[in-house]
């Protein structure tokens, strides 16, 4: 049976966009349903199978997993050969630390930089606690492409768990042009050139729902 996962908005939910991207970057074949954030629905059809009801879910038959980081784990023991942890333990237990670390903190930063595909690159100011969150994250990103990255253009080499928990961040970096060096930003590149990448946000851009609550120009809403 196919797995299948329930997302929200491909232009603004950053823990939809988690395990997609790991599935689609590493060819792992699944279905996908689209429901907008603010459907009048949403809880109801979600709750089904999510015991959160929020969104990703995976379903795999009867098994059901929520939480993306919980996803990713679930997706890396169905399908070891698809690497979504280095192989090296150091390096594998370095990345688990950064992706757990992503799930649970940089709150100051996701609240005032919110995902949003569609608008144009426009600078906006940032608040100490978000750029201490920011200079956290280019340490992150350049630490782990210094010291693991000598066999590809991510984190560690190749595409990954880490990589796939951290693309909602390239996303908002780039969206509210961050200032980092050119190590993190080269990364970002190579995160923003995956088709998988092209994929999610061609389609988010094309969606018909606006969520005021993630527009931080509101109440207007800047679209590319």
């Amino acid at each position: 049976m196919a797995l299948s996962l329930i997302v929200g908005n491909k232009n603004y939910s950053s823990w939809s966009m988690r395990p997609w991207i790991a599935m689609k970057a590493v060819g792992i074949p699944f279905t996908e349903e689209v429901i907008s954030l603010n459907a009048p629905d949403f809880k109801a059809r979600v709750s089904k199978v999510s015991g959160t009801g929020k969104v990703p879910v995976l379903s795999d038959g009867d098994v059901h997993v929520w939480e993306s980081l919980a996803i990713l784990e679930y997706l890396a023991e169905k399908f070891p050969d698809a690497g979504l942890w280095p192989a090296d333990p150091a390096a594998r237990a370095y990345a688990r630390a950064i992706a757990s670390e992503m799930h649970a903190g940089f709150v100051p930063l996701r609240r005032h930089l919110p995902m949003n595909m569609w608008r144009p690159v426009l600078r906006r100011e940032l608040p100490d606690d978000v750029v201490v969150n920011v200079r956290r994250i280019e340490h992150i990103w350049t630490d782990c492409r210094t010291r693991f990255g000598k066999g590809g253009p991510f984190l560690f080499g190749r595409f990954g768990a880490a990589d796939a928990m951290y693309a909602p961040v390239v996303s908002r970096f780039q969206t509210y042009a961050i200032d980092i060096g050119s190590v993190a930003r080269d990364y970002m590149k190579a995160v923003m050139a995956l088709p998988a990448w092209v994929e999610w946000r061609s389609a988010g851009v094309k969606e018909p729902w606006v969520l005021p609550e993630d527009e931080v120009d509101w109440p207007t809403v800047l679209r590319e």
